[in-house]
């Protein structure tokens, strides 16, 4: 027996035996792990050489465990790995498959800006003749004003009284009567979810999404720690059984949904089917969290869900895609019980939105130019839609015959980061739809921006789209 002095600390030490037997097995498992980072290192190796090829489906984990000698959980292990270094994706049911990593890291909404000889239906920055002449008048306008003093200094956190006042006659016009006080003015629609998502949510919390969905919220829900629960979608929206069930079963504390115009699928939800989200929200609880980015584009839909339900909406749009992406000027309508930590949230974020353009923006809803350039746009994005039909016939296209964007499904055999890649090498982007799924199954198909080129480049480009699909997907 070993004799402990005071203050010293007790050492176990078992029989020569037992120390053995500790040092066999830490050496396997060095070894262990040394063959599963080796596995790795190889398999990552392949694919970007190309020795593994772009969509070839690799062995399940039971194959791979079988193959290497290892554990179904190191085999697991392994592909998690590769998956997160972007090399490779697994499908539920299908298997998992080799990335093309010719296809930018993070295509969709992380996506660098795309190089200038290169088209672009990966983003939509939609933008009209005479656009440029509006602008430099009303800065004429502006910088002799007299206000031009004023707006050098801070403004309130959630915009200027009569800026605020201005927004609110202009959403009379969207079937809103919001006061101006349930108003604030914000840097675009996204700082106005991030907002949102700051002032009512917390880390951990459940919220319900579309299973496709708009890449800005996914960012969103990550960067705070939300658990997200995807809804099943339709033809026609939501899958509001589906919807309900999943707020009878989990804590869901907020829904967030595109009513009018959704991205990317371009669907309008029924007024009927606007009533009964609203009944479920109320009768389980979460708040609507109601993005109306695209609404615009939309001619006499079903009022919004803030309409009919403003004591539980955040409603948030803004005027990026209905006049100028550089144009970042955005509003939130909420309860007025939300209004205090939603000022607060844009207080931490950027104290106000910039009173210059602020200016500018409300004089256009004033004076009628955001309504004429929405009118141009409703009938620039049917341009383009109709050529998309022309372009891209037989081919099975969602969305709306209004919307700037389309939804082209492949067969399940296909693999939409191969297409995409092919169309990277002939200066095309486009996005796969990775950056909009929210469950575990991604599909395979792509999202077509149509509104950030002109109409003839917009067709000679849907023609090589159509062209290199065909071949690569159907054949």
């Amino acid at each position: 027996m070993t004799a402990v002095l005071p203050g010293e600390r007790v050492l176990t030490i078992g029989t020569r035996e037992q120390d053995s037997q500790r040092i066999v097995m830490d050496t396997i498992r060095c070894m262990a792990a040394s063959r599963y980072k080796n596995l790795v290192d190889a398999l990552a190796s392949d694919i970007r050489t190309g020795r593994l090829a772009a969509g070839v489906r690799l062995p399940t984990h039971r194959g791979l465990a079988a193959r290497e000698g290892m554990a179904v959980a190191t085999a697991t292990r392994v592909y998690a790995e590769l998956e997160a270094m972007g090399l490779v994706s697994r499908e539920q049911g299908r298997g998992t498959f080799v990335r093309d990593v010719a296809v930018h890291a993070g295509h969709g909404i992380d996506q660098q800006v795309v190089a200038t000889d290169t088209v672009d239906l990966n983003f939509n920055y939609p933008s009209l003749p005479g656009q440029a002449d509006l602008l430099r008048q009303t800065l004429r306008e502006v910088a002799t004003s007299g206000e031009l003093d004023s707006l050098l200094r801070y403004q309130p956190h959630r915009g200027r009284p009569q800026d605020r006042a201005s927004i609110a006659r202009h959403l009379r016009r969207r079937g809103l009567s919001p006061a101006a006080d349930e108003i604030m003015v914000v840097n675009g629609a996204q700082h106005g979810l991030a907002i949102t998502v700051m002032a009512t949510l917390n880390a951990g919390d459940v919220v319900a999404v579309d299973a496709l969905t708009y890449p800005g919220f996914k960012v969103l829900a990550h960067a705070f720690h939300l658990d997200v629960e995807p809804i099943p979608t339709t033809a026609d929206g939501p899958d509001l059984d589906a919807f309900e069930k999943l707020c009878a079963t989990r804590p869901v504390r907020a829904v967030y949904t595109q009513p009018t115009l959704h991205n990317p699928l371009g669907w309008v939800m029924s007024a009927a089917d606007r009533a009964r989200l609203i009944r479920i929200a109320r009768h389980h609880g979460p708040l609507i969290i109601e993005d109306a980015a695209y609404a615009y584009l939309v001619e006499n839909p079903p009022p919004p869900l803030a309409a009919s339900a403003p004591d539980i909406t955040v409603y948030v749009s803004g005027l990026s895609k209905s006049v100028a992406t550089g144009l970042r000027v955005g509003f939130v309508v909420a309860p007025p019980s939300r209004v205090p930590s939603l000022e607060r949230a844009i207080r931490a974020t950027t104290w106000n939105t910039p009173a210059l353009t602020t200016a500018i923006a409300c004089r256009w809803l004033d004076d009628g130019t955001v309504d004429h350039l929405e009118a141009r746009k409703r009938d620039d994005a049917r341009a383009r839609q109709a050529i998309a039909g022309q372009e891209l016939a037989g081919l099975p296209l969602i969305g709306h015959p209004s919307s700037y964007f389309t939804w082209l499904p492949l067969p399940d055999d296909a693999r939409a980061d191969r297409l995409t890649a092919t169309l990277a090498r002939q200066r095309i982007s486009v996005s796969t739809a990775e950056p909009f799924t929210t469950s575990k199954h991604t599909p395979q198909a792509l999202r077509l921006a149509l509104g950030s080129t002109d109409l003839d480049s917009l067709r000679s480009t849907l023609r090589t789209v159509r062209r290199v699909t065909v071949e690569d997907a159907y054949a």
